[in-house]
């Protein structure tokens, strides 16, 4: 049986005009690899209304889940919340629970809750709330897709909350080789061991050391013993 798919929705116009260097996608690329599901798609959108919007349903459409990053926060700017509730026709507001962990969340801090932190506690009707350990704003999710905050260790703390309520596959294993060849000399027998193991993906990513050309070949599969077999096959024809 295939793993379960996915994609990830990174949202904000400081990613686009890199003024901020994108993070969360390794995180997230890895920790879905853990627990066998394949994210399969990444996409990077402004905050446009519109994008996000035809970003959300082309994206929850065709993958089983959906990872959003960015835009939950309390700024005219942070509209991730109401586009994905758009997205599905349902109603935003204030949600009694939300502004709750926000209110306990400000009292502790001495400040006050006001218009603008609020903001943080529309929750789209028939979500549930992504917990926030670090600065309380919950994230949320509505049927399959994940909303969560762009600052990497909030996305983060969110993702492993909500990891463990998810149903997974089969973990991807991989093994990686260096060989000092250049990727025209090994290209055309790498490309038939590729064709003998059908159900594993064989990656070469090149690479130059003190003048010396090279390639990393990644080997990745669900099946360890096949996984052996073709690195085994790849050391007898690349020895030392």
């Amino acid at each position: 049986m295939p793993n379960p798919t996915a994609a990830m929705l990174v949202i904000g116009d400081e990613i686009l005009s890199g003024r901020t260097r994108d993070a969360n996608m390794h995180h997230l690329a890895k920790e879905l690899t853990d627990v066998g599901i394949d994210l399969r798609e990444v996409r990077v959108v402004p905050d446009d209304a519109d994008a996000i919007t035809a970003a959300v349903k082309a994206l929850a459409g065709a993958h089983d889940h959906l990872f959003t990053s960015g835009g939950i926060g309390p700024t005219h700017d942070d509209i991730t919340a109401e586009n994905v509730a758009r997205a599905f026709g349902v109603p935003i507001d204030v949600r009694e629970d939300a502004r709750a962990v926000l209110q306990a969340h400000y009292d502790r801090q001495g400040q006050e809750l006001n218009a603008a932190r609020l903001r943080m506690a529309r929750i789209p009707e028939g979500a549930t709330l992504i917990d926030n350990p670090i600065s309380a704003a919950p994230g949320f999710t509505l049927e399959n897709v994940h909303v969560m905050a762009g600052v990497p260790s909030i996305f983060n703390a969110m993702l492993a909350s909500i990891l463990p309520t998810l149903t997974g596959g089969a973990p991807v294993l991989s093994q990686s080789m260096q060989i000092f060849r250049g990727e025209g000399d090994i290209a055309g027998p790498l490309g038939d061991l590729a064709g003998r193991y059908p159900d594993l993906s064989f990656g070469s990513y090149p690479f130059v050391r003190d003048g010396v050309f090279g390639a990393q070949v990644v080997v990745r599969g669900q099946d360890g013993a096949r996984l052996d077999a073709a690195m085994a096959e790849l050391n007898a024809m690349f020895p030392g």
